[in-house]
């Protein structure tokens, strides 16, 4: 309870939220176009840019003003943060039940896509970067907490496996949101797939990466905004329901299987426990 009330009433993190959600409101969307669409410069975005400016850990000054108490204060507060977005998703899911009833196959399918990380991302680390066992937690899912869970109860967080679940989950939680919001707009402003496709795409098992991805969506399409935000959050949740056995029956040993054709040779990690 103690270390609650110390995040409600640390002063300098909340004037720090305040401050730069008022200046990315402020600046607005920004559509900057590249050839084949346009990329949408959304506020989240400049609200993450100016996050990293006054984290310590990224720039050593801006521990003048918040240090690693506020910095360990702040990383609860994100789930909280997004709740009230998680929940417009329950709110929308209702009343658009028929269009992804009408969508049904096409969600179920678009689960497959999870795989895609071992298709485009393993070659790249085994082959190209000459990672080890690595690859294996690094490229069988998009590492978010219950790929972690997997990995942690197969091999042991300090496994080879483990090291490389850590890590993807680690740059994905700095650059997840980031590199989403960019790829949605782009892709929602070239046309090449269709809105509904993108808006199921955006739920990976990750309700930040699906905010700044329906977000994204969104701000290219309003009229399709409820669409939209419905098939998003039907496909996390679905995600999250079958994700998990996809990830320990299909792509996991999937995953093992190429490494025994592609990778190193290292003997396989039994779990310690850790």
């Amino acid at each position: 309870m103690e270390n609650t009330k110390d995040i409600l009433l640390d002063w300098r993190l909340h004037a720090s939220v305040l401050v730069i959600t008022i200046i990315a409101e402020a600046i607005g969307v920004i559509a900057v176009p590249i050839g084949i669409g346009s990329i949408l410069l959304l506020p989240l975005l400049y609200a993450f840019v100016m996050g990293l400016a006054i984290n310590p850990n990224v720039l050593r000054k801006a521990g003048a003003w918040l240090g690693q108490r506020e910095v360990k204060a702040a990383s609860p507060l994100i789930v909280i943060a997004i709740m009230p977005f998680i929940a417009k998703f329950g709110t929308i899911i209702g009343p658009s039940m028929e269009q992804i009833i009408a969508a049904g196959p096409a969600l179920i399918l678009q689960e497959l896509g999870n795989l895609g990380t071992i298709v485009l991302a393993f070659p790249v680390a085994v082959l190209l970067l000459g990672m080890g066992r690595e690859a294996i937690g690094a490229s069988f899912s998009v590492a978010r907490e219950p790929n972690i869970a997997i990995i942690a109860d197969k091999y042991g967080l300090k496994s080879p496996e483990g090291a490389g679940v850590m890590g993807v989950y680690v740059i994905g939680t700095l650059f997840g949101t980031f590199i989403f919001a960019i790829l949605a707009s782009l892709l929602a402003t070239a046309g090449v797939f269709s809105i509904e496709a993108l808006a199921m795409a955006c739920g990976i098992g990750s309700g930040s990466m699906m905010a700044a991805c329906s977000g994204a969506l969104a701000h290219a399409v309003p009229e399709m905004e409820e669409q939209i935000l419905a098939l998003a959050g039907a496909s996390n949740v679905l995600t999250y329901a079958t994700g998990l056995y996809l990830c320990i029956f299909v792509a996991l040993p999937v995953t093992e299987k190429l490494y025994d054709l592609l990778g190193r040779k290292e003997p396989a990690t039994a779990n310690t426990g850790e």
